[in-house]
């Protein structure tokens, strides 16, 4: 009963409210609230801060909500090996990553594992926004650029260079940039991450690093909408290399400015800061830092 209260818990938590976890538990709220105040008078705290309009986790709540994860964890695990084998790989992965990204890169991954192991089933959850992999309790997520979180265990998958790029159609209706600083002269497709506007470019001539201030008419926070922006003929867009390489070698895009390409920057696989991990998630990430050695 104490592991069905835990993982009720992390519903609560990972869904926002009490109403939205019972609904995916198939609970009634009445029933929600009498196993949380359960749980709450097992360990003689409070766990959550509960409003008309919001939760939010408190100190011991948030304590909780790592130790339950690792016990909830370790369980599954030891239920697949006793059921279906030591060998076996079962259970839930949720996995986040850059929607481009995703589509591209982790898709694939994600269908090889999946037939490799008909056990396993993925969450794979696509945001070029900011995501607390804590709070929402991911596994392991994907990520571009160098790592904010310190707390977060990473791994390194590669280099990520950003170039930018505009399709033929476009630039024979507008003069080809000869500098970044040309630029502030075009219409410039533009990505948002979270609160996070990403409309100054950056540049390197000759080891300088240059910064230009670009706008547009078109603003998404969306990778894969500004990718068919860019494809459409609706304006100049900074793209990593892996997701136009295809459309560039076709002649769909045509890369800019590549004398004045900012320094690739890492793609990084992060963990939660627990040691603990599940078999399942171990090994598809193995699966996937070796797929992206081989591209």
């Amino acid at each position: 009963m104490q592991l069905n209260n835990l993982s009720l818990f992390l519903q609560i938590v990972e869904k926002g409210s009490l109403a939205a976890a019972g609904r995916e538990m198939g609970l009634s709220a009445t029933t929600v609230s009498e196993r949380l105040v359960a749980l709450e008078s097992h360990y003689g705290v409070t766990l959550l801060n509960r409003t008309t309009r919001a939760i939010s986790l408190t100190e011991e709540g948030r304590t909780l909500l790592e130790g339950a994860k690792q016990v909830l964890s370790a369980a599954e695990e030891l239920d697949s090996r006793v059921r279906l084998g030591a060998k076996t790989l079962s259970g839930l992965i949720r996995i986040s990553a850059p929607v481009d990204l995703g589509r591209t890169r982790v898709k694939p991954v994600i269908d090889d594992f999946l037939s490799d192991n008909p056990n396993i089933s993925i969450e794979l959850l696509l945001s070029d926004g900011y995501v607390n992999i804590i709070d929402e309790g991911i596994d392991l997520a994907v990520r571009l650029g160098h790592l904010a979180d310190s707390s977060l265990r990473a791994k390194n998958l590669g280099q990520n260079q950003r170039i930018v790029c505009a399709s033929a159609n476009y630039l024979a209706k507008n003069e080809m940039p000869k500098s970044p600083k040309d630029l502030e002269n075009h219409n410039c497709l533009i990505m948002r991450f979270g609160q996070q506007l990403d409309n100054v470019w950056h540049f390197s001539d000759k080891g300088k690093e240059l910064q230009v201030n670009v706008k547009g008419n078109r603003i998404a926070n969306d990778g894969a909408l500004v990718h068919d922006w860019c494809l459409a003929g609706f304006g100049i867009a900074l793209k990593s290399r892996w997701d136009v390489s295809a459309d560039i070698n076709s002649g769909k895009l045509v890369e800019l400015l590549p004398e004045y390409s900012a320094p690739a920057s890492p793609i990084q696989m992060l963990f939660p800061p627990s040691r603990t991990q599940a078999n399942r998630v171990r090994e598809f990430a193995k699966v996937l830092a070796a797929a992206f050695e081989k591209s």
